[in-house]
């Protein structure tokens, strides 16, 4: 990479870049996601180059993206109509203010979206990404309830191993389990009810599927009750607990909890950051997927397919008319971004749309999503370290367990390292994962092919025979 410095500078040359500088700045000067302030920061892999569903590090290494970004570069990188589209509203207008003015293109994408949500979810607050899309979701829940005199209806159901986001409201109802994410950081716990772990892989041995959704429905149901009904606003769930791991709730388990909700009249949202556009073949996973209708989406990632930040909770008409009812006195909902709706980001989300329509992105992920299934299970059947394969359309995890007879060293390795480990196997092989203490997880770009498909697993495949191979040594 070069730099042409300004005239006014003392340097008028270009400047070479090399990959060691841009290594030095940035240990100098970024914090990165989930960093360990206390430590000394490490050599992150540097991404110099993006083009279909491959990375290009900083000595011209490729890749396979196996996360697609994080779970967000949906249509793949590189895409020219995107640049172009992008480049186009930043020239024609570049920024309104949603205080003030509306957009054509914010408009369009509102009922662009409408018109794929499943039931009445028609009404849209347009937001920076999901953190603060959850942020508003579980605002206007709290705002709603004020309004219809309810004010103390606040406690919000969420889950153990559910990640809702970085913000302080959206950290406080997330449960990703994992100890060092909350340790150090504080959150909003008088708020929260934490449900227990739903993933199927933990239920007791001889315990049917069928019989741990029962008890997984009754612990929510006892907390309701306990708690009281009238002291819940909302239950947020993931359809698929993705950060958590690619936890799957088992069969019946999203149909059950949302009669509860209304049975109780607590609101439903489904955080759909990760699977809405297409990561399980539908624009929204909740309906067509799992068969239920929420009150709320929350969407984010894949709405761009990560070209640009946006993000969006979703509302349905039917808590939209409860306004009806508050009479002549102004009740503002008093929550908003600088950048809700930006005509970039929307324009970018529009295009974004008409690429995954024109392409059939849809339907080639339903079409490949079964082999990209079985190569995971596979690799599950066929080796001890593997406790668990698990995942849905394009979403994957392999979990690390150690073998019966495996000392507390090695155990203590697996359970710690395993994702660490597989992460480095695969890179050197050409294929980045996510590593998430003992799992690896992955939701590559919705293009990919049968092939690249193949080539993808063999690398996996290839990586844990290297890591079972020295955990055994």
């Amino acid at each position: 990479m070069t730099l042409k410095s300004d005239q006014n500078n003392n340097t008028l040359e270009n400047i070479t870049i090399t990959p060691e500088q841009v290594q030095f700045w940035d240990k100098e000067h970024i914090i990165h996601p989930w960093s360990d302030l206390s430590d000394s920061p490490p050599d992150m892999t540097q991404i110099q180059k993006a083009k279909g569903i491959y990375l290009e590090d900083g000595h011209g290494n490729k890749m396979i993206d196996g996360p697609g970004g994080m779970w967000c570069v949906n249509i793949g990188y590189g895409r020219r109509e995107m640049a172009d589209a992008i480049a186009n509203q930043i020239m024609t207008m570049t920024y309104s203010s949603p205080w003030f003015t509306s957009n054509q293109p914010s408009a369009l994408l509102g009922k662009r979206i409408a018109e794929k949500t499943p039931g009445d979810l028609n009404s849209m607050v347009f937001t920076n990404g999901g953190s603060d899309a959850v942020d508003t979701a579980l605002r206007f829940v709290m705002y709603r309830n004020n309004i219809l005199g309810r004010p103390e209806k606040k406690q919000i159901l969420c889950r153990e191993k559910g990640y809702h986001g970085s913000s302080f409201l959206a950290a406080s109802v997330s449960g990703t389990g994992r100890e060092h994410d909350r340790r150090f950081m504080d959150t909003h716990e008088d708020i929260v009810q934490m449900l227990p772990n739903i993933n199927p892989y933990l239920r007791p041995e001889g315990m049917s599927a069928e019989d741990w959704c029962d008890a997984k429905v009754k612990d929510m149901e006892d907390r309701i009750l306990s708690v009281g009904a009238d002291k819940i606003g909302a239950f947020i769930a993931e359809p698929i607990l993705s950060s958590g791991g690619v936890i799957i709730p088992p069969p019946g388990y999203h149909k059950r909890t949302r009669e509860l909700c209304r049975q109780y009249d607590i609101v439903y949202i489904s955080d759909e950051v990760v699977t809405a556009f297409g990561r399980l073949g539908h624009w929204f996973a909740s309906e067509a997927v799992f068969g239920i209708i929420p009150d709320i989406i929350t969407c984010a990632k894949g709405l761009t397919s990560g070209y640009v930040p946006m993000g969006a909770a979703i509302i349905s008409d039917a808590l939209m008319k409860d306004f009806d009812k508050s009479g002549d006195v102004a009740r503002p909902f008093t929550n908003g971004y600088t950048y809700s709706g930006h005509p970039v980001a929307a324009t970018a989300a529009l295009t974004n749309m008409d690429i995954m329509e024109r392409e059939g992105i849809l339907d080639h992920v339903q079409d490949v999503a079964p082999h990209f299934q079985q190569r995971l299970r596979d690799i599950g059947d066929k080796y001890d370290i593997i406790g668990d394969a698990r995942g849905e359309g394009l979403l994957g995890c392999l979990e690390g367990v150690a073998a019966s007879g495996v000392s507390e060293e090695k155990k203590l390795q697996i359970d710690s390292n395993f994702g660490y480990m597989m992460d480095e196997a695969c890179e050197k092989r050409g294929l980045l994962v996510r590593p998430i203490i003992n799992m690896c997880v992955f939701s590559p770009p919705l293009i990919i092919t049968h092939d690249e498909i193949d080539a993808m697993f063999n690398i996996l495949e290839e990586a844990v025979i290297e890591v079972q191979d020295k955990l055994k040594s």
